[in-house]
């Protein structure tokens, strides 16, 4: 019987399948983001999470600890020195698994797994989701609209190009418009 054996076995026996995890481990640790068939990187994120975890403490312990899985001494340097100090105050959820579609010669299902922290790209896209649903689309309207409307109507006042006067001619007629329709 096979109760409380829900592992992916990924058609491995024991050795095989511990090696190539601990190999996959340090290209992910190493390289930061790796490829790989989906059923891999889902049983590389069981297999590195823990290890993460144990990284967020630097003792002698934990070193020989991770060695033990790793057996690479660049890559656990690499994962003390730099990984550790970002994971610190993450509690949990250290990689990223994105499905990538079909490998062209067998249809597997690939995907990448990376390092959370250290995906650029993810990171510029949170930063810029900073507004809530109810008030801040409002008020970031409201501050938008005078700032922009203000110096629009000054400058061209200030000077009377000929080549700024077609735009003066449209900008006027624009704002007036804007600001009568709130007042009815």
């Amino acid at each position: 019987m096979r109760h409380n054996k829900k592992f992916n076995h990924l058609g491995r026996k024991s050795s095989h399948r511990n090696a190539m995890l601990a190999n996959m481990a340090v290209s992910l640790i190493r390289h930061k983001r790796i490829t790989t068939t989906l059923a891999k990187a889902k049983a590389l994120r069981v297999y590195v999470e823990p290890i993460l975890t144990r990284a967020k403490e630097d003792t002698t312990h934990s070193r020989r600890v991770v060695f033990g899985y790793l057996q690479d001494k660049l890559a656990v340097t690499e994962l003390f020195k730099e990984i550790s100090t970002k994971i610190a105050d993450r509690p949990g959820g250290y990689t990223r698994i994105i499905k990538l579609g079909s490998r062209q010669g067998d249809a597997a299902s690939m995907a990448f797994i990376e390092l959370v922290d250290y995906d650029e790209n993810m990171m510029k896209t949170e930063k810029k989701a900073k507004r809530t649903r109810r008030g801040g689309a409002k008020k970031a309207a409201t501050e938008e609209t005078p700032a922009t409307e203000t110096p629009a109507v000054e400058e061209p006042k200030a000077e009377e190009t000929p080549a700024e006067a077609p735009a003066e001619e449209n900008a006027p007629a624009e704002e007036p418009a804007k600001e009568e329709t709130p007042a009815e």
